[in-house]
């Protein structure tokens, strides 16, 4: 035998010698995201489980069941070591039965019908009952994907070690659109993209369907996630083309059976730039009180639901940042979101009109500008519009009080706009976990009708009982293998969609999940690296912005820019935020500055108003404050916003430090991938801290501490 020959037949025996006794081939590089479906390492746990469920049987045969079949086949053969067989009947003790009362004669035999009725199209029930004497589990649910959020949440307890005896469980989601917008263009690129380039090939559907669409379908459904915005919401018109819609036809199909609709987000002035497909346009205007232009609008709706029956319908971003809009022809925004309200509503379509809108040439503050907008127009939307406001009143920054858009519109309803993908918190190189911060506002009292009007009971619609509700989360995935740039950047996406479904759920208990389900089920380990990531997103404050400061970005919205004051807007300008002098540091919206304070509602405004009772974490965001202000902690005003800066610093290093100790009890390729990001993290919080505390130095004119030298 030649030593090629020799060589080749060596690996060979090699390869059969690594299968046959099971040994991974590569480690885990992060795509299956929280679906991984390992075997129960816990003897007691597998035992448990596989005593509960020795058989399924699923009653229904639409593509949603098919679903729900294969994601059981794969989750089940892979928690419990072995294949689970899928009967027509149910013979057995240990039987899972998955039905509705429409399409399971059995399941309708369970006296079910009174808990059912509470849960809506997408809730479900999980409950063990007896089935023809046989002690069974029991999925039911009023539509198809109910069942199919039931069959996850049963995964998920199952992941996570969570034991089945005597399982009693009915949940449905508490606010009703929990979208995803991808803010995705059609070169490939993403704008606050960080995790490669888009998912979506246009180049290559409809013809060919990407696999990915099918598991990116399963990651969102596995969270109750039911929407996906598609395109950026500085939208390109060729989207609405005919060519473009066939494409986005074949998404709407991968995604269907897992429950999620498709939207687009508009470019205001498509009449003015193209035809519809029965040849009306492109017109002269885009004014949405011209009858052409409501004649274009329903033409074009007719076309979409003739591709897409089920299509969501529009997210709009209009006189914002240079994009066109309704102002344009001396309109309201009203009016704007109206035309389109009134095109797709014949089809269950709704509009999303991005509160987003701010000019430094009319008001001093843009941070006032949404409020007054959209406050005065609060009656004259249509039933199927949302406002859809960012959780703050400027933009995404790592800390800003609640927009005070939130509970002073009454009859309009207005969703949340949260950013899942860190443009200004370290993009995907740096450790954040945003749960805490999307609790923090969540839970924040508004007050709109008294005590308990939080942020999250207005756009559940309990507060001002508004009968459509959405939530969106500005996505952070993209063509990495790993979907996110960052794996933990995965922990956001997984607590984005579980705050969807739930708002109630604590940011420990999702971060336990996450990691049980991603990482490990060791408890000191999960412990470990839970309060790693609890305290993430309060250290990112402290290393870029502490104590209300925002806005202290260069222009990549990645690095620190305390400094920088030209630009094409002066409101683009961090200088414009922090406003620092020989006085103090701060911008004053108090009722002696721009008055923002005057948007909230008691006590609040009184709360803000005074720089005695304003809270720490917004006071530079309220008050310019001087420099030698005693602080709460005891600190001078300078002093504490060095503690504040190195303590951030701090924070990194010690995670660094941290995730070392777990070598060894992390997969290596995932060890190896933090260890790099954390590494980076250190180097860039030094260089805000440094840079921040240096700047601003030049105006106190006071020494760095010495106790943090």
């Amino acid at each position: 035998m030649r030593p090629k020959q020799i060589l080749r037949c060596t690996f060979f025996i090699f390869c059969i010698f690594l299968y046959s006794n099971q040994t991974p081939i590569f480690a885990d590089d992060g795509y299956d995201l929280w679906l991984k479906y390992n075997k129960i390492s816990d003897s007691q746990m597998l035992a448990e489980y596989q005593a509960a469920i020795t058989s399924v049987v699923i009653q229904g045969d639409s593509d949603t069941c098919k679903v729900i079949q294969d994601e059981l086949k794969r989750g089940l053969s892979g928690l419990l070591g072995k294949d689970i067989p899928f009967n027509e009947s149910v013979e057995k003790t240990g039987t899972l039965l998955i039905g509705t009362p429409e399409n399971s004669d059995i399941v309708a035999e369970l006296d079910l019908a009174d808990s059912l009725r509470e849960l809506g199209d997408e809730g479900f029930i999980i409950k063990t009952a007896k089935v023809n004497s046989n002690d069974c589990i029991v999925i039911s649910a009023n539509k198809d994907i109910g069942l199919l959020y039931g069959a996850f949440n049963l995964l998920r307890m199952m992941q996570t070690h969570k034991s089945l005896d005597g399982i009693n469980i009915a949940s449905k989601p508490k606010i009703q659109r929990r979208v995803l917008d991808h803010w995705d263009n059609r070169n490939g690129s993403i704008e606050r993209g960080y995790a490669g380039r888009s998912l979506w090939k246009w180049n290559e559907l409809p013809d060919t369907v990407d696999s990915r669409y099918t598991d990116y379908a399963r990651a969102n459904a596995s969270l109750g996630i039911n929407g996906s915005v598609l395109n950026n919401v500085n939208a390109d018109a060729v989207f609405f083309s005919s060519e473009y819609l066939k494409k986005i036809a074949k998404l709407a199909d991968v995604f269907r059976p897992y429950g999620i609709k498709v939207y687009l987000s508009i470019r205001y002035t498509l009449p003015s730039q193209m035809k519809t497909e029965n040849g009306i346009g492109p017109l002269n205007t885009a004014d949405p009180l011209d009858p052409t232009v409501q004649e274009w609008w329903k033409d074009k709706a007719r076309e979409i639901y003739k591709y897409i029956p089920d299509f969501g319908g529009f997210l709009v971003k209009a006189n914002s940042e240079g994009q066109p809009g309704p102002q344009d022809y001396g309109k309201t925004h009203a009016d704007g979101a109206n035309l389109l309200a009134d095109a797709i509503a014949p089809y269950g379509g709704i509009v999303m009109y991005r509160a987003f809108v701010y000019d430094p040439d009319v008001d001093p503050d843009r941070a006032k500008r949404a409020y007054m907008e959209f406050v005065p127009l609060d009656k004259e939307f249509k039933p199927n519009v949302l406002v859809q406001a960012k959780n703050g009143p400027v933009d995404f920054q790592p800390r800003e009080p609640v927009q005070p858009l939130f509970g002073a519109m009454v009859q309009t309803p207005v969703m949340a706009e949260l950013q899942v993908t860190q443009e200004y918190l370290g993009w995907s190189t740096h450790l954040v976990y945003l749960a805490p911060m999307w609790k923090e506002y969540l839970e924040f009292d508004t007050y709109a009708k008294g005590e308990g009007s939080t942020m999250a009971k207005v756009i559940d619609g309990s507060v001002h009982n508004n009968k459509l509700t959405g939530i969106a989360g500005v996505a952070n995935t993209g063509s990495d293998r790993n979907w996110c740039g960052h794996f933990f950047a995965q922990a956001n996406w997984f607590a984005y969609g579980r705050l969807a479904w739930d708002h109630e759920l604590s940011a420990e208990d999702i971060a336990d999940d996450w990691i049980k389900m991603s990482l490990t089920h060791d408890n000191d380990t999960v412990k470990t690296i839970r309060t790693m990531m609890l305290g993430s997103w309060e250290a990112c404050i402290n290393y870029q912005e502490p104590l209300g400061l925002h806005h202290l970005f260069d222009n990549s919205h990645y690095g620190p820019g305390p400094q920088i004051s030209r630009s094409s807007r002066i409101d683009w300008t961090p200088v414009y935020y922090h406003r620092a002098d020989e006085k103090g540091l701060g911008f004053d919206r108090s009722s002696t500055g721009s008055n923002l304070t005057s948007q909230y509602f008691s006590p609040w405004k009184e709360t803000f108003d005074n720089i005695e009772t304003c809270p720490d974490k917004y006071l530079l965001w309220f008050h310019h404050v001087p420099w030698d202000y005693k602080m709460k902690s005891g600190n001078t005003l300078w002093d504490e916003l060095c503690t504040r800066y190195y303590k951030g610093t701090d924070y990194v290093g010690q995670m660094a430090k941290t995730w070392q100790s777990l070598e060894g009890k992390i997969d290596p390729d995932i060890f190896e991938h933090v260890t790099a990001k954390l590494n980076q993290q250190i180097i860039d919080s030094a260089k805000w801290r440094d840079t921040c505390i240096q700047y601003f130095q030049g105006f106190s004119k006071q020494p760095i501490p010495d106790s943090l030298k």
